[in-house]
């Protein structure tokens, strides 16, 4: 009896002093809204988003790093140290910096799969081959084959580990493969894009897909290179792990992938510079790092989601930076290329 008085005098006493550390508010919420928006001082606006059609489970599912590997995501890599051997702008856009290379402006979807691990993986592996290129090859590299085919990355649909997909492009190579439905390249991604809002053309994002049946084919008949033949390789993989060292890594090389563990405030997310404030932890998630800058005084990194461009900042979000917030520093991997 005394403890359960002591608790009620605490959530009294938080109740009356403002904090928001004393009681839960439901994720998916307008109470959680109205929270983050009025009753805290933050950089970010929250608001309804597509994930508010969506049940818990079927959102857990779109993050694909296990949660009890997410702070060992490049626990076994090298870490590269860059000599700082330039100035490092206030701002910086790998869209702006290398505009011939198409697939660093897109955004992919990844369905009803926790394929973020492989999605976020083949992205920045795609802009890196243009990057060296100076914009002469741009290879649109397959979600598909990574995802169906690489057995030491984890559970393909049911999640994965970001470090073990570069290691598996520098071993075996990934072909190309477009998005669903783009008869383009080797292997086009199989997993159809869904719903993120009730009343779409899309089917809606609930349920689960089963992660696909490697083969080792080309599954796109109207394409005419050879699996084999069609595949490109990375040559080394590492991580970097300081503010400054990520902002190098990105002006010489192009994009990284990283991952950082997403709390139920994250669901709310519109727009704004990201920091978690409420919430318990839901997942780990990955995706791609493709720049930096400041907004109304505060630092960010950019970043580019796989949750189509029906959310957040036409699929882009912003996070603190020079934080580690969420863990967004310390979990980046990236690698060389062989574009050959």
């Amino acid at each position: 009896m005394n403890l359960l008085i002591t608790a009620l005098s605490l959530f009294v006493i938080g109740l009356a002093h403002g904090s928001d550390e004393l009681y839960y508010i439901e994720p998916l919420s307008d109470m959680m809204i109205h929270h983050i928006n009025e009753k805290l001082n933050t950089t970010w606006t929250a608001g309804r988003t597509k994930f508010y059609d969506w049940s818990m489970v079927s959102i857990k599912r779109q993050l694909g790093v296990p949660l009890d590997h997410i702070n060992q995501v490049t626990a076994d890599l090298p870490i590269v140290n860059h000599l700082v051997d330039r100035d490092i702008p206030d701002e910086f856009d790998s869209r702006q910096a290398w505009p011939d290379c198409p697939t660093i402006k897109e955004v992919r979807d990844q369905g009803n799969c926790g394929s973020c691990w492989a999605i976020s993986a083949v992205e920045a592996m795609s802009d890196r081959i243009c990057v060296a290129t100076q914009g002469k090859l741009n290879r649109h590299l397959s979600t598909e084959d990574l995802l169906s085919c690489c057995k030491t990355c984890g559970f393909g649909c049911n999640g994965g580990y970001p470090a073990a997909a570069w290691e598996y492009f520098k071993r075996s190579g990934v072909c190309t493969g477009g998005n669903y439905k783009s008869n383009e390249g080797c292997k086009p991604y199989s997993i159809e894009d869904c719903e993120h809002h009730g009343s779409g053309q899309r089917p809606p994002c609930q349920g689960e897909s089963k992660t696909p049946k490697c083969t080792k084919e080309c599954s796109n008949s109207d394409y005419t290179v050879a699996y084999d033949n069609d595949k490109s390789r990375g040559q080394s993989v590492y991580s970097v792990k300081s503010e400054q060292q990520i902002q190098l890594e990105l002006m010489k090389n192009g994009p990284v992938q990283t991952a950082f563990t997403v709390y139920e405030d994250f669901l709310s997310y519109t727009s704004g510079v990201y920091q978690h404030k409420k919430g318990n932890q839901l997942g780990g998630h990955a995706v791609k790092l493709i720049g930096w800058g400041v907004e109304d005084g505060v630092k960010y990194w950019l970043l580019a989601n796989s949750w189509n461009y029906d959310w957040g900042l036409e699929g882009m979000f912003k996070v603190l930076r020079g934080k580690d917030e969420c863990g967004i520093e310390r979990n980046v991997v990236a690698g060389s290329i062989n574009p050959v």
